[in-house]
């Protein structure tokens, strides 16, 4: 028997983590990353009903005055702002942070579309490998989107199968910490 997609999804966010310092440790000063840094934060997302479970767990650890001060962003706060973050540019549930959260910044390879032709595409934060050819970056620095979010869609379904609700639902950051979602 395998286990839980919970347990699984902590294994699939300690592996990114470990891609993340990896790549980090590789390229140091090419890539801007630092706690503060938040421009990847300047937008409301949206997660797996697996992720907005895991992202549930972590606020009911956390104190009432924190989860209120989450609410009371999620709800009046800047809509263009994730409510997690807090005005020192750092993230309130940063442990339980959602796969979206763990890999920006990374150089990451997008599958061709009809727009892109033929060739994957690499992009990367715009504060990263600046005025560097992204393709040139080694492949074991670049994350597969397509590889992670067949992972990530695969433990969702699982989960939702286990809690027998509707598979593919998505759920807004910003409705968990509101406590509505």
């Amino acid at each position: 028997m395998s286990p839980p997609p919970r347990e699984r999804l902590r294994e699939l966010f300690a592996k990114v983590d470990a891609f993340f310092a990896h790549a980090s440790a590789r390229h140091g000063a090419r890539m801007a990353c630092r706690t503060g840094c938040s421009d990847c934060c300047r937008r409301r997302f949206s997660v797996t009903s697996l992720e907005a479970d895991a992202l549930r767990e972590a606020l009911a650890a956390l104190p009432e005055a924190d989860r209120a001060a989450l609410a009371a962003r999620a709800r009046a706060g800047d809509p263009g702002v994730c409510p997690a973050l807090d005005g020192e540019g750092r993230c309130a549930v940063y442990a339980a942070r959602p796969l979206i959260c763990r890999t920006h910044g990374l150089p990451i390879r997008f599958a061709p579309t009809p727009a892109t032709r033929a060739l994957p595409v690499i992009d990367a934060c715009p504060k990263n490998f600046v005025g560097e050819d992204l393709h040139a970056i080694e492949a074991s620095s670049v994350l597969d989107q397509t590889t992670l979010s067949t992972v990530l869609a695969a433990l969702d379904m699982a989960h939702a199968d286990a809690a027998g609700r509707p598979r593919g639902e998505r759920v807004a950051i910003a409705a968990v910490l509101a406590g509505e979602g």
